[in-house]
């Protein structure tokens, strides 16, 4: 893990697990942290412009 990441817990249901996994079989995310960190990228920067 790089230095200047830090870990982060999340509960989701079973569904969202299996539906996220799903979506990984088919996506270019090695991984389901590359996936959600992807994500919240995303989110950040369309609610605060910022990355």
């Amino acid at each position: 893990m790089s230095e200047n990441m830090r870990p982060l817990s999340v509960k989701i249901t079973t569904d969202q697990l299996v539906s996220l996994d799903e979506l990984l079989r088919t996506q270019a995310f090695p991984t389901r942290s590359e996936a959600i960190r992807a994500e919240i990228i995303d989110f950040i920067r369309r609610m605060k412009g910022k990355y």
